[in-house]
């Protein structure tokens, strides 16, 4: 039997003091004092020490905003003076696919590596656009494995990128086709490169030593990485080249036997890596722009070992107007790479768009290979995302002077936050392996093909300018 991968976690708090999302408020007027006030009785202890950390702030009260919502002292309190509110700030958090929401979960993830539980249940919409229109098949939930919740961890959820043969060819016994080189990554994750405004400090180093750690691959420009990275860490540094890329005089420290090229450089760039006498597996970075499809079959006739998709960081197409999700992209590209026998042969990769673990296996379920994540390693790094860098005003969380060992134990944590949800969400499919799970949209229901299916014969073909309803 296979060893099992484990990722080992700790905690680890956070720098600044997290917003938080619920509030108890009291009106002190009809106070009458008690003895036993449900305030100084709260299980979590956030007012039993109230007067004293009163005194001590100096700004913003946002400690009351650390309720975990349990209501306890909303219901016992005799006066009926204490109130749940919604912190301001909350709001406030995040940016697109990153609601707040979002944002706390992964900020939980990266602080304690468990899966988030909302122990007052879900009580958002049903449907929703993008991922949120997606629902995942969960009936062998109910059908236990023979091995039970033990024998999920050795679901299997490597994947392999490269290019693979179409078939294979012997002679005399003798197996006479020359297998591909390929790379194996233990998860179907790889980090990709930091925004600009994030490459400040150490983050770029964070990152890339949280991924060595994890034995993932990190994609790095050469002006990003630190000259004193160990060798340990350059090793999974996935270099993003330009045509001029490398020396060519054999003086480069050695990386992971994988490069990313741009499309509209890639043959300059291959040919820079070829002086340099090596022949990494080359991964294209493909925009989704215009026909990204005819792009993409193009580049898997040509032989294309590796094709990154860009989307935004909605998970939206690069096209002005009527952008699609990236679920409905990856679809037709996928699709188009099975009608022509290519599939099998290519890794499929995609960036942008993945902002939770239950996204990963969705994209998966669309038909790709792998995910390519930013944002979340941010937010892990306690980011806010709430833009104040980009307008030239000051970090609420100081960025640069994220401590090194505490960043990279959080990646760390929120990959196996990850890591735990994957097995948990592939073991309720019923499935082993991850690569089984690529394209099987069986495995998932979509909302405008329910839709269609039921109210379509009787209300018609939805408009195009109508959003899907919440």
């Amino acid at each position: 039997m296979p060893p099992r991968f484990h990722i080992n976690t700790r905690r680890v708090g956070p720098r600044v003091r997290p917003v938080g999302k619920l509030g108890i408020v009291d009106f002190r007027e009809d106070c009458a004092s008690c003895a036993n006030c449900v305030k100084r009785r709260c299980v979590y202890g956030l007012y039993r020490n109230e007067a004293d950390r009163l005194a001590e702030e100096r700004g913003y009260l946002d400690y009351v905003y650390q309720c975990k919502g349990c209501l306890c002292c909303v219901q016992n309190c005799t006066k009926g003076l204490l109130e749940r509110v919604e912190n301001p700030e909350y709001a406030r958090l995040g940016r697109g696919v990153f609601t707040p929401e979002t944002v706390l979960s992964t900020w939980f993830q990266a602080e304690t590596g468990a899966i988030p539980v909302s122990g007052s249940g879900y009580g958002g919409p049903f449907s929703g656009s993008g991922f949120d229109a997606m629902w995942t098949d969960m009936s062998e939930i109910v059908r236990p494995t023979r091995d039970g919740i033990h024998g999920r961890e050795y679901i299997n959820v490597s994947v392999d990128i490269g290019r693979k043969l179409d078939h294979l060819e012997f002679e005399g016994g003798q197996l006479r086709s020359a297998a591909p080189p390929l790379v194996e990554s233990p998860l179907p994750v790889m980090f990709d490169v930091l925004p600009e405004r994030c490459l400040r400090g150490p983050a770029a180093s964070v990152v890339l030593r949280a991924a060595a750690e994890l034995g993932l691959f990190a994609i790095v420009r050469d002006s990003d990485l630190p000259e004193a990275e160990p060798p340990r860490a350059r090793a999974h540094a996935v270099r993003l080249l330009s045509g001029a890329s490398g020396s060519g005089d054999g003086s480069e420290p050695a990386y992971a036997p994988l490069v990313v090229v741009p499309e509209s450089r890639e043959r300059p760039a291959v040919r820079s890596v070829s002086k340099q006498g090596t022949s990494p597996i080359i991964a294209v970075r493909a925009p989704t722009t215009a026909g990204v499809t005819e792009r993409v079959l193009r580049l898997a006739r040509e032989g294309a070992e590796v094709i990154n998709l860009v989307f935004d960081a909605d998970g939206r197409e690069l096209v002005p107007q009527r952008p699609r999700h990236m679920c409905d992209v990856i679809r037709e590209v996928h699709g188009a790479l099975v009608r022509e026998g290519l599939r099998d042969e290519l890794t499929l990769m995609s960036s942008g768009g993945i902002a939770l673990a239950e996204h990963v296996v969705k994209a998966i379920i669309c038909g790709i290979d792998l995910v390519a994540i930013d944002l979340p390693l941010v937010v892990a790094l306690e980011c806010r995302l709430c833009g104040e860098c980009e307008r030239g005003a000051a970090c609420p969380i100081a960025w640069h002077r994220i401590d090194p060992e505490a960043g990279v134990q959080r990646i760390v944590n929120l990959m196996a936050a990850w890591h735990a949800q994957l097995i948990e969400m592939l073991g309720a499919m019923g499935l082993r392996e991850v690569r089984r799970l690529r394209g099987e949209t069986g495995r998932a229901m979509f909302f405008e093909d329910l839709e269609r299916s039921v109210f379509g014969r009787l209300f018609g073909k939805r408009r195009a300018d109508t959003e899907v309803c919440p």
